[in-house]
Parts: C-alpha cells; sequence; structure tokens
C-alpha cells in the first residue's frame, strides 16, 4: 500500500510517517516532492479540519491514497489564534521564530494563569473513490514568558506540558509522540482508519 502525505513540512513528515508505519507496517509512505507534485495547495478553509481536507483531497484526485495533516496553536487569551494561521502568524517570509516573537508580543501583557493554549490536529485520508477518514487530537498545556528547550519546531520552545513539566522543544521525540496533539489525533484515525480499509 502507498500512501502520500501531503506535505513538504520535513517535521511533519517524519512524525506522520512514524505513526503510520506503526499503523500499517508494510505500507510506503511517499511525500508530494516524492511523486513530483510541485503545485501549491491553497488551504483557504477556516477550521483544521476543512484544511487537512482541501490538502487529502487534492492529492487523492491524482490516484494515491492521501493524508494530510492541519495542525496548529490556539491561545486562549488571543481568541483561539493565532489558529489555522500558525504556520504564517507573523506573515511573510514565514519562519518559527518570527512567530514566535510575534505571538510572544502579543501576549506580553497577560498574567501566568491565562496563558491557556492547546494545540490542535486534525488528520485526514481521502481515497481516491472519496472516502474520508478523519479525527481531531487536542494537547492542552500553557505558553511561557521565554523560550525553553532546542527541540522540536514551531512554537514546541515556549509551549508548556505540565504533566511532564517541560517545554514541547524539551521533549525526546518518544515523550512528543506520546502525548502531542498529533500522536491523539493520529491514536483516533488509526481506528477509523484500519476499519476502513478492513472493509
Amino acid at each position: 500500500m502507498v500512501i502520500v502525505l501531503a506535505s513538504n513540512n520535513k517535521h511533519k513528515i517524519v512524525e506522520l510517517e512514524s505513526f503510520m508505519k506503526k499503523l500499517v507496517p508494510n505500507v510506503e509512505i511517499k511525500s508530494l516532492k516524492d511523486i513530483g507534485f510541485t503545485d501549491e495547495i491553497v488551504e483557504d478553509g477556516n477550521t483544521f479540519e476543512e484544511n487537512s481536507f482541501i490538502k487529502a483531497s487534492t492529492i487523492a484526485k491524482l490516484g494515491y491514497i492521501a493524508v494530510a495533516d492541519d495542525s496548529g496553536l490556539m491561545v486562549d487569551a488571543l481568541n483561539g489564534a493565532p489558529g489555522v494561521y500558525s504556520a504564517r502568524y507573523a506573515g511573510e517570509p514565514s519562519n518559527d521564530r518570527n512567530n514566535n516573537e510575534k505571538l510572544l508580543n502579543d501576549i506580553k501583557d497577560v498574567p501566568e494563569e491565562k496563558r491557556t493554549a492547546k494545540f490542535v490536529s486534525v488528520v485526514t485520508c481521502v481515497f481516491p473513490d472519496g472516502k474520508v477518514v478523519s479525527a481531531r487530537g487536542e494537547c492542552p498545556g500553557r505558553m511561557l514568558f521565554e523560550y525553553r528547550g532546542n527541540g522540536g519546531f514551531g512554537y514546541d520552545p515556549l509551549f508548556y506540558y505540565e504533566p511532564l513539566n517541560k517545554t514541547f522543544a524539551e521533549l525526546t521525540p518518544e515523550e512528543k509522540n506520546s502525548i502531542s496533539h498529533r500522536a491523539r489525533a493520529i491514536a483516533a484515525f488509526s481506528g477509523k482508519f484500519a476499519e476502513e480499509i478492513n472493509k
């Protein structure tokens, strides 16, 4: 079975690939680059669900089983922002440092107890025949006032996960893959996906 991950984000591909291989051991995972897809997929949905579906359905139309993840950070004090704009929160050129600096600035006056947030991930699989399997995962946390840790990507150095007393950037890959929003989405997704391919 060949599954195309509708992403060019290397970090996401590595995380999703490790999950998918556990789910379907004989699966061959390909990236957009692997199938020669270079068009830009316009993610103009208002929710993670819509954007995840847009990405997966675009690739499924080419005849592949396609899996896409749309994920981001929702900060309560910012009414859920940056949300679906997490990757380009600070505008272009989009990069982690600029996004984090904008976020820190936007919540600089928010007291610690009100800096609650959550990471959200929606994983969607669209089959060439149009069937859809989708699941959502969330991980609650709190935004710090300064960076901690050198791992991860995106907002990980600012996102504090209380049960482990670490930011996402301080977690080992194994720790992150056991509690992250993407891990939770994949866990919910896996049962539905297995059911669909075993029909």
